[in-house]
């Protein structure tokens, strides 16, 4: 089988560095699976691609911004039968991927999202983020439906199938298409998907969110995804 880990970066040069080294791609090789690594670069300036590239990632620049935009963009590059995500500031421990690899061929899951509130390391999240996120969680729950603890987290394990079922490329380009990948998944027929306990470790370097900007927009594109038939951008 071939995994691919898709980490979409922005000026991340010291996240990226500790991001890149927990990819288990020894172990992995050992189980008999290939592994790439593909990094998407909003056009940092820092040297983040350079660091990727020492890593031995495939780097594509894309300098149209947005987490939704990288991500796109990864997808679309991507070759693995499984894909694998995680952000590029050290904060999800992508060694975790092994389990959930293991749990995606046993329990026959084709989505799988991690929960960052089972095991969050202090630190790892601010106070303003975890209210924000938590308004975010109840809206998702409240207006889909769906049994999501964390519609946020960017740590996800995948089937390729899944891209072929979901209209992704019509998903924001911004930090919303998290939760509507999320959504999406979780409402999909053809889809089996679950959330698992995850580990979220304190980042790496300077932090890009904005919790009242990208929570406003967040919760602005649920109501969107509900009420409208084909919501717009963010």
């Amino acid at each position: 089988m071939r995994i691919t880990f898709v980490i979409p970066s922005l000026n991340e040069r010291d996240g990226i560095a500790r991001t890149l080294d927990l990819v288990p791609r020894a172990t992995l090789e050992e189980k008999g699976h290939a592994v790439d690594v593909i990094v998407v670069d909003g056009d940092s300036k820092d040297g983040t691609p350079d660091v990727a590239r020492a890593a031995g990632a495939t780097v594509i620049n894309e300098k149209r911004l947005g987490y939704g935009r990288a991500y796109k963009t990864g997808f679309q590059a991507a070759t693995g039968d499984v894909i694998v995500t995680g952000d590029a500031d050290g904060s999800y421990p992508l060694e975790d991927a092994i389990p959930l690899l293991e749990m995606l061929e046993t329990k026959g899951l084709d989505f799988i999202t991690s929960n960052r509130y089972a095991q969050m390391h202090p630190g790892a999240m601010s106070g303003m983020h975890r209210v924000g996120n938590w308004a975010l969680n109840v809206t998702s729950r409240a207006l889909f439906g769906i049994r999501i603890h964390d519609t946020q987290s960017g740590m996800w394990v995948f089937r390729r199938r899944v891209l072929d079922l979901l209209p992704y490329g019509r998903f924001s380009d911004k930090m919303p298409f998290s939760e509507e990948l999320k959504i999406r998944a979780f409402q999909h027929p053809k889809i089996k998907a679950a959330e698992v306990d995850g580990r979220y470790l304190p980042r790496t370097g300077e932090k890009k969110l904005s919790s009242w900007r990208d929570g406003y927009r967040n919760l602005r594109h649920l109501f969107r995804l509900r009420f409208q038939r084909t919501p717009p951008a963010a």
